[in-house]
């Protein structure tokens, strides 16, 4: 089975970034390492604070568009529901 992640990623500043993966860990790993060119590397965003999974490509895109269009308020909220100390979640892998 296929899985799909939405996620949010940020850096020491709290520059946010909403993304959707269908590989977690290496998409992760290309941030930590900057070798996504553009945004993520110029502001060293590096550190994942949120993800949601799905087995369902359509539903993983809707919700990273979703979350892209909320304003940070909400998505701070969002992270704080599941992260409230906005610990870098990739330390666990």
């Amino acid at each position: 089975m296929k899985r799909y992640w939405a996620y949010i990623v940020t850096n020491r500043a709290g520059t946010l970034y909403v993304g959707v993966t269908n590989n977690l860990q290496r998409r992760l790993w290309e941030h930590k390492n900057c070798l996504l060119p553009g945004f993520t590397s110029r502001y060293a965003i590096d550190r994942v604070v949120y993800v949601e999974e799905t087995n369902d490509v359509a539903v993983a895109i809707e919700r990273e568009k979703e979350i892209k269009a909320w304003r940070r308020s909400k998505k701070e909220a969002l992270i704080e529901s599941a992260n409230p100390k906005w610990r870098d979640l990739s330390l666990d892998w």
